[in-house]
Formats: C-alpha cells, structure tokens, sequence
C-alpha cells in the first residue's frame, strides 16, 4: 500500500466541526488503501493566543520556555483528531514531534530538523493506525523540545514524506492551490496547476502565504512532490515539482506582496573595507536575519547602509543596529515599519529580457516609488511605500496578464 503523508492547517481543524470534517477525509483515503501519516497543526489562532500570552506576562520571555509554550497547541489538534477518527471506527494513534523522534538542533523558536528516526511512525502504521503527529516541534540531542518556526508543520511533513519514502506529500489548507497572486487583493488571481520548486521558494520567501520556505526546499533537495490542496472540498490543488520546459514558457509564474517587513538605515558609515562584515557580523551574533540590502554613497567619505529585517524583529534588531553603529564609528540608526515588499517571480525570467524594466514601468505609471530593489535569476523585488503594496501587486498582476487564461 502506498504511504502518503497528509498536513492539515490550522484553519482546516478551527473547530470541532471542521475537525471531523478532517477525520472523515483521512478516514478516506486510508480505506482506498493508502497508508497516512498525518501532521496537524494548532487550531486556528492558538499559537497567536499563546504568544500574546506570554507578551502579557514579559516582553522579553525565554526563546526555550517560548517553545514550552507554543508545543502545546499542536498536542491538543493531534489528540482531538485522533479521537474523531476512532469515533469513524479507525485506528489512530497521535505523537508529538519528540515522541516520534524528530531531532532538531538547540536554536529555540527556529530549529532545524537534523534527523527524524522512523522505528516508532513504521511500528504503528504495520499494527494498521493512520498515525497523527504533531508539526511544529521536535526535541534536541539532550532531550529539550524545540519549535521549527512559523509554519513549521509544512517542514514536518515534508521532512517525514522524505524520511518514510511517501509517494507524495500532501498539504491541505483554506484555499484550492497555489494562485498567481493572494485572490484576496487581486480576485481575479488564477490557480496554477504545477509549479516548480524554486518558484514556490522564491513566493514563500518573498511573503506568499502558502508554504513555509524550509520545507520547500527540503522538498526540492530530496525530490519529494507536494500537492497544496483544499481542505474543504476535493479540488486538484497545485503540483510542486521540478522545473520543466513549458514552466520555462511562462515569463511571470505569480506576484507576491510582504508587509511584514521593516527597514533599518544607518547613517554616515566609515567608507572603508571590511567595514560592512563587521557591521553584518554584530547583527548576525544577535540571531537576526536580514533580507535586502542598499549601500548609498556620500560625498564625505561616507556611506548610508539600509537593510530589511521581520517586523516581529525589529526591536531585538535595532539593539543590534545601534552597537554595530557604535562599533564602527557610525551616525545615526533609523527605522521605518511602513514599507511593502512586492516581487514578481518565474522561471521564465531566465530565458527573457525587459522583465525588470516592464515591472518599474508599470509602477512608474501608478505613481508608486521604488525605495529599494533586489534581484535573482528568477525575481525581481522592489520596497514600495506600505500603503501602495497592493496597489502595486494589482497593477503587476495586469501587466504581466497573469489573469489571462
């Protein structure tokens, strides 16, 4: 019997309801003959809830008693799913991440999955179980329970469709697939039916709330195909898979918009080499990501450096900021919230010219400023004014014809 791993949302077990509307789809396919392996996320909002909690109780929590926190939302989604299938008249059995053994490495809030053992998912799939796990979490070497980040129920199930040799991996949520834009800012958005992997990384990466980042490429390094489907009804979904030629015809796969993101500039930097490493090198020891980067030269000598960080980071960043600043001799350190990051993204962009210019122009004719812009082989991202973001995600979206059929 072929095994298929199954994730469900939090949106797709919000309440008792949707939850046996879970269970009967698994119920489902276990009796078309498919083993499950199914990862569950926390009901709906629950990991919010408890994050405000813990923001009610310090500002500043410990990142390994944050993880003690947040694990708990997942444990109560698998127990109550496993208690809904029973009650269909199936065997379930539900484990949490360290239960199952998937090991992680010691950074709290964000760990890495460094090796899953299997004995213990393969022991209760031969006694005939459709096995729920926990997503989200896992434990260390020295037996601490760690989170994988936001969305890191998509890393689980990959990261065990790849373990147990899964014929596929499924990933279920609200919305039908994978569309070329978010259908709430451009309704007229279409759903793809494939897309490749790097093209899903680059949209995940870039703000498309579709599937975290980390577990797409874990999905393309070990060639585990992903299918986003809907939870609420049995629509095709998305296949992500690898590139192909006809991908390659499409010069613009989506369009993707991030508001969550702010920009951080300090001022009046010494223009001297190795000045910039020792910058990023204070903001990286705070564990502090960064994402766009700009450097302006003055004409005294000096240099203005602007870089783009999570919202949720800014606070811990600009602490960062400011003792780079003071390392290296630099001015002031600003910060801005109210920017947008859009980006239009294809594999096709390899194989076509005029593609960046197309997309300043259609912002030029909106009126909508560029602040910064950042490029790979298969997208181009621009930060734009925060009040102009879907404004300009709506206007790329046209000029890219991505509503055309």
């Amino acid at each position: 019997m072929d095994l298929i791993v199954q994730k469900f949302g939090g949106s797709s077990v919000a309440n008792a309801e949707r939850i046996k509307r879970v269970a009967k789809r698994v119920v489902a396919a276990k009796r078309k003959g498919h083993r499950l392996v199914v990862v569950v996320s926390a009901l709906a909002d629950t990991t919010d809830d408890l994050l405000a909690l813990a923001e009610s109780i310090t500002d500043h929590p410990s990142v390994r008693e944050m993880d003690m926190l947040l694990a708990t939302g997942e444990q109560v989604s698998v127990a109550l799913l496993a208690m809904a299938i029973h009650n269909l008249g199936e065997k379930a059995i539900s484990f949490t991440g360290p239960q199952v053994g998937i090991i992680t490495d010691r950074t709290h809030t964000k760990a890495r999955i460094m090796d899953i053992n299997t004995a213990r998912i393969e022991e209760a799939l031969k006694a005939g179980n459709i096995v729920i796990v926990a997503g989200f979490q896992g434990k260390t070497a020295t037996e601490e329970i760690t989170t994988l980040g936001r969305g890191g129920s998509d890393l689980t199930a990959v990261a065990l469709a790849k373990a147990l040799r899964a014929k596929y991996c499924e990933i279920f949520t609200d919305v039908n697939g994978i569309y070329t834009a978010d259908p709430r800012i451009v309704p007229e958005a279409k759903k793809l039916g494939e897309i490749s992997y790097d093209e899903i990384l680059e949209l995940a990466s870039l703000g498309a709330q579709v599937m975290q980042s980390r577990s797409i490429e874990v999905g393309k390094k070990f060639s585990v195909p992903i299918y986003v489907r809907s939870s609420l009804n049995h629509s095709e979904g998305t296949l992500i898979t690898k590139e192909t030629q006809k991908m390659e015809d499409v010069v613009v796969s989506g369009v993707a918009l991030n508001l969550n993101e702010a920009k951080i500039t300090i001022f009046r930097v010494p223009d001297r080499p190795g000045i910039a490493a020792k910058i990023f090198k204070v903001i990286a020891d705070h564990g502090i990501n960064v994402d766009m980067i700009i450097q302006n030269k003055t004409q005294t000598n000096t240099t203005d450096i602007s870089f783009t960080v999570a919202k949720s980071e800014l606070k811990r960043a600009l602490e960062g900021v400011r003792a780079a600043a003071r390392f290296v001799g630099g001015g002031q350190v600003s910060s801005d919230q109210n920017i947008a990051k859009v980006s239009i993204v294809g594999v096709g962009m390899k194989s076509h010219t005029g593609v960046a210019s197309k997309m300043f122009g259609a912002l030029a004719r909106k009126k909508i400023n560029i602040d910064m812009i950042s490029t790979s082989e298969i997208k181009v991202s621009c930060v734009v004014p925060g009040n102009k973001g879907k404004e300009a995600v709506r206007a790329l979206h046209r000029e890219f014809g991505l509503s055309k059929k």
